[in-house]
């Protein structure tokens, strides 16, 4: 135990502190608003639309790999999909493209409800520590050799009255990128493609419609949300079901719950892609609403595009017992999802 105690106090948690400080995910008004305009300016439902052929170009290469023998939808596919996608966007130098989905696995802790154990805060000292010298290196050598990568053009972010992001926040923003979008992407192509081979009347509707991608990735997030819960802080005192809230308590909110309300949505628990009306909250709400949502959907629609476009070939699960994973609390996503691919013609 001494010698474990010894350890925690070697960590760098000074720069734990300052990812919490400089983070948009940690961050409230006027910090926030400062930092997300220079995001939005890099970050643009343009930047977003340009990425699609890369995406395209990535998903059908993960899947054209591993077809031919059957295919673990989320280690073979779901995973690298969102991964590779930001590096290219940061152009991410191959050198420590392979430690980035480690380290961002490792720096997940950081948004977990749960107290996390010595071993696991020592190990995401280290991991913040690593991860955090790559990308200084990184941007300040994009810094000099600037391109027309995210790096480059949050570099280049300018308000009306001069303000730029310091390198440090550009650092943590690229880290943050990594944590808060991979995780969730990957459970949400997971989610999708489990969801469709369960309903195969809606599997169906989309292989008769491709433009439907669209709807069944939205009926996804509301019906298997990948983010399940959130926390936030009470702006002032309210009672629910009995309970006193008082103004500054932490709330841990339940999205997936309230995406199942039957209050707010018709037969809540049936997975109908169809469904109109009221929109979920996946995404967030507000101020801190998901600045990665853009890209999420987008990523899950050409995923599942790639999957289910071909009407020759038919995905089936080669078991029904499914897997979810066990080491997150916030997160709803598989750990594996074995599938074959049977060819409709032969």
């Amino acid at each position: 135990m001494n010698r474990q105690a010894d350890r925690l106090s070697q960590c760098n948690v000074a720069r734990i502190e300052r990812l919490g400080e400089k983070s948009l995910v940690f961050t409230d008004n006027p910090d926030h608003a400062r930092i997300r305009g220079l995001i939005n300016q890099a970050f643009s439902s343009k930047a977003v639309a340009s990425l699609r052929p890369r995406i395209v170009g990535v998903a059908q290469k993960l899947f054209e790999q591993t077809r031919h023998d059957g295919m673990d939808i989320i280690g073979d596919y779901a995973a690298p999909l969102p991964v590779t996608v930001m590096c290219d966007w940061m152009d991410v130098p191959e050198s420590i493209r392979a430690q980035v989905g480690p380290w961002t696995r490792d720096i997940r802790f950081l948004l977990e409800p749960g107290l996390m154990s010595a071993a696991v805060f020592s190990r995401v000292c280290d991991v913040v520590e690593e991860f955090t010298t790559a990308f200084d290196d990184l941007v300040a050598h994009r810094k000099a050799h600037p391109g027309t990568d995210l790096i480059s053009n949050l570099l280049a972010a300018k308000t009306s009255g001069g303000d730029a992001f310091a390198s440090e926040e550009i650092v943590f923003l690229c880290i943050m990128c990594f944590v808060a979008g991979n995780e969730t992407t990957k459970s949400l192509i997971g989610n999708a493609v489990l969801a469709l081979l369960q309903h195969p009347e809606q599997r169906n509707l989309l292989t008769s419609d491709r433009s439907l991608a669209t709807a069944a990735v939205a009926e996804t997030l509301r019906f298997q949300s990948p983010l399940q819960m959130t926390k936030r802080v009470a702006t002032r005192g309210v009672e629910i079901s009995g309970s006193e809230v008082e103004a500054g308590d932490q709330i841990l909110l339940c999205i997936g719950a309230a995406n199942r309300d039957p209050a707010v949505f018709e037969k809540p628990d049936e997975f109908d892609l169809t469904r109109t009306g009221q929109r979920h909250l996946a995404f967030g709400h507000g101020m801190h609403g998901c600045l990665g949502g853009l890209l999420a959907r987008l990523q899950a629609e050409v995923a599942i595009g790639v999957l289910f476009g071909d009407s020759g070939r038919r995905l089936e699960l080669v078991t029904e017992h499914v897997d979810w994973q066990t080491d997150s609390l916030i997160v709803r996503g598989l750990s594996q999802l074995p599938v074959r691919l049977i060819d409709e013609a032969a």
